[in-house]
């Protein structure tokens, strides 16, 4: 099976344990994963993850984070915004806010994947591939 979009299956399949309540999810490693994984990791979407080597396409096990109090996922939706058919690039006073602030955007700048807020006080722009909230 070949994917045409991996970001959006990396994503696709975050959302998808969220929604299944599931502790962990296993997804194909590359640089932007693990990159948009630190990301989510910094701002507290995650609990935290490993890179798990097996000789071919090494694996990210990622460690979805919930609520301690109600069991609530801390990721309430999370959606692609740039895609392979529709780039969507953004100047350094044009980075979104997502869910006025509650949510975060991921981008890709030159100084790495970062969040909108990071983006910002770097006074950086690049290319929003994703927004979590």
């Amino acid at each position: 099976m070949s994917i045409s979009d991996p970001t959006a299956d990396f994503l696709t399949r975050i959302r998808n344990a969220v929604r299944a309540k599931k502790p962990r999810v296993d997804a194909p490693a590359s640089r932007l994963s693990e990159a948009i994984t630190k990301a989510l990791l910094r701002e507290g979407y995650l609990r935290d993850y490993k890179r798990i080597e097996d000789g071919k396409q090494d694996i990210l096990r990622i460690y979805l984070a919930y609520d301690h109090v109600d069991g609530s996922p801390i990721i309430e939706g999370i959606q692609r915004v740039s895609t392979p058919g529709r780039r969507v690039y953004v100047g350094r006073d044009d980075v979104p806010r997502v869910r006025r602030g509650l949510g975060v955007a991921i981008v890709s700048t030159p100084q790495g994947v970062l969040t909108d807020k990071e983006a910002r006080r770097a006074g950086i722009g690049g290319e929003v591939m994703a927004a979590v909230w």
